[in-house]
C-alpha cells in the first residue's frame, strides 16, 4: 500500500496517525519504521514519533530487531499487537446463532455456536441469547489471552450479521425473510450492550450488517483477495459485491440478493413474496427436498451424502448448481466481475458446483470468448459472516486509530 500527500506532524496529525497505521496493518509481513516513511512520504523522525504512539498504546507491537550486514541501526520490524484490542463478530442464522472474538491480528480467540431453529423467532429472545454469547467471548478473552498488566481487553466494538435488507447507518433491518422477521426499526441491540457494559464497565458500540457482505470482507480480510463476487449460500442465497476491498453496498446498502433474482416467475412461491427466485432452486432447502430430505436435515449430512456418492443428492447439488449457473451469469453479464468465490454449504460442494458455474458462465455470458472466469471455494469457508463482522471491526480501529490512543490506558 502507498499512500501519497502525507500532510505536515502538527496540523493533521491524526490523519498522518492513520497513514502510519494503515501501512502496518496493511503490510504482508512485518514493516519497518524506514519502510513506512518511504512508503507514506513521512519523515523519519515523524514516523517514529507516531510509531511510538502506537506501541504506546498497544495497537502495535515491536518484533526483535533484524541485523543487517548494511551501515546502521537494525530494523524494528512492526505488526498488529495481539491481545490487546478485540472485535465480536454475532451472527444470527435461521439454523444458529454464533460469535466469534478477534484482536488486531486477526487472530481468532474464541468462537461459539448454538444450533436451533430460528425461523420466525422472536427479535428480543434472540438478541438476549446473542449477548450471552458476547459476554462468553469476552470472558474467554480475559482468562486466555491478555497481554501482561492488562486487566481487561479493550473491546473495541461488536457487529451482528443478519440476513436481510439492512440500513447499517440506522441500525433498520427492513426484512429478513427466512427468519420471518421485518420492520425492526431499529434493531433491539441493548440486551447485548447492557451486557457487556456489566462485563467491562465501559460502553461498546453494536453495529449490525448484512452477513454475506460481512462474508466477503472475510475473504478481504484473511484471504488478501480484493475483487470478486462472494456467493453466501445458506436457506436463502446472498452475494455481496467486493470491489478492490471494499463492498459496494448500493444507494441504500441492499445490493447482493443474489437469492431474489427471478429464475421462473411462475415457479414455485418464495419466502419474499415472489415466486421462482433462485434459492427456491438453489437454497439449503430446496436442495434437501429435491434429494428426498427432511427439511431440518443439516447441510453437513447433505454433503456427506454427496461425498459418499449418493445419487439422489448428487442430482440435487447438479440441479441446483445449473439454476445458479444461469443467476451468476446474468450476475456477470451486469456487473463484468472475472472471480466468483462461493461460501456457506456452496463451499464443501464446489468440487460438483464449479464445472456446473464455470460451464453456464461460459455459455450464457457475451464476453465469454474474450474473458476467463475465476470460481472458487471461498478461502475462508466456514462462519465467515461472523469472522468477517469481527475483522470489520478491528479494521476501523487501524483506520482511525487517534480515539484509542488513550482508551487503552483505562482498561
Amino acid at each position: 500500500m502507498t499512500v501519497s500527500n502525507a500532510s505536515g506532524q502538527h496540523t493533521l496529525r491524526e490523519r498522518n496517525l492513520a497513514l502510519v497505521a494503515q501501512e502496518i496493518f496493511t503490510s504482508d509481513a512485518p514493516i519497518s519504521r524506514a519502510t513506512v516513511s518511504a512508503r507514506t512520504g513521512l519523515t523519519r523522525a515523524t514516523v517514529s514519533s507516531l510509531v511510538d504512539l502506537l506501541v504506546d498504546s498497544q495497537l502495535v507491537a515491536e518484533l526483535p530487531p533484524v541485523v543487517s550486514k548494511k551501515a546502521g541501526r537494525p530494523a524494528v520490524p512492526l505488526v498488529p499487537a495481539t491481545g490487546t484490542f478485540f472485535g465480536i463478530g454475532l451472527e444470527v442464522n435461521v439454523h444458529y446463532l454464533g460469535g466469534t472474538i478477534v484482536d488486531l491480528s486477526g487472530t481468532e480467540h474464541g468462537q461459539i455456536i448454538v444450533e436451533g431453529d430460528f425461523q420466525g423467532s422472536n427479535p428480543d429472545e434472540v438478541m438476549n441469547q446473542l449477548a450471552e454469547i458476547a459476554v462468553s467471548l469476552v470472558r474467554t478473552a480475559t482468562k486466555s489471552v491478555l497481554t501482561p498488566g492488562r486487566s481487561r481487553p479493550v473491546i473495541a466494538g461488536v457487529n451482528i450479521a443478519l440476513p436481510g435488507l439492512i440500513d447499517p447507518n440506522r441500525s433498520i433491518l427492513r426484512v429478513a425473510p427466512n427468519l420471518g422477521w421485518h420492520d425492526l426499526n431499529p434493531v433491539n441491540t441493548g440486551p447485548i450492550s447492557e451486557a457487556l457494559y456489566l462485563r467491562t464497565g465501559h460502553n461498546v458500540t453494536i453495529g449490525i450488517g448484512n452477513e454475506a457482505n460481512f462474508g466477503g470482507l472475510a475473504q478481504v480480510a484473511l484471504a488478501n483477495l480484493t475483487t470478486f463476487l462472494y456467493v453466501s449460500a445458506e436457506v436463502g442465497i446472498g452475494s455481496a459485491i467486493v470491489q478492490d476491498s471494499a463492498v459496494f453496498l448500493g444507494r441504500r446498502g441492499w445490493s447482493g440478493e443474489l437469492g431474489h433474482l427471478t429464475i421462473d416467475p411462475s415457479g414455485p412461491e418464495c419466502s419474499c413474496g415472489s415466486r421462482g427466485c433462485l434459492e427456491q432452486y438453489a437454497g439449503l432447502l430446496a436442495i434437501l427436498r429435491n434429494a428426498g430430505l427432511d427439511d431440518d436435515t443439516p447441510a453437513t449430512t447433505l454433503v456427506t451424502r454427496v461425498q459418499d456418492g449418493d445419487a439422489a443428492a448428487i442430482a440435487a447439488v447438479e440441479t441446483a448448481g445449473e439454476a445458479l449457473g444461469r443467476a451468476l451469469a446474468d450476475y456477470v453479464n451486469l456487473i463484468d466481475i472475472h472471480m466468483i468465490v462461493l461460501g456457506g454449504f456452496f463451499h464443501p460442494l464446489a468440487d460438483l458446483l464449479i464445472p456446473i458455474v464455470t460451464k453456464s458462465l461460459v455459455t450464457h455470458v457475451v464476453a465469454a470468448p474474450w474473458a476467463q472466469f475465476n470460481v472458487l471455494p471461498a478461502p475462508v469457508g466456514v462462519s465467515s459472516a461472523m469472522i468477517g463482522a469481527a475483522t470489520s471491526v478491528m479494521r476501523a480501529v487501524y483506520l482511525n486509530p487517534a480515539p484509542w490512543l488513550e482508551e487503552a490506558r483505562g482498561y
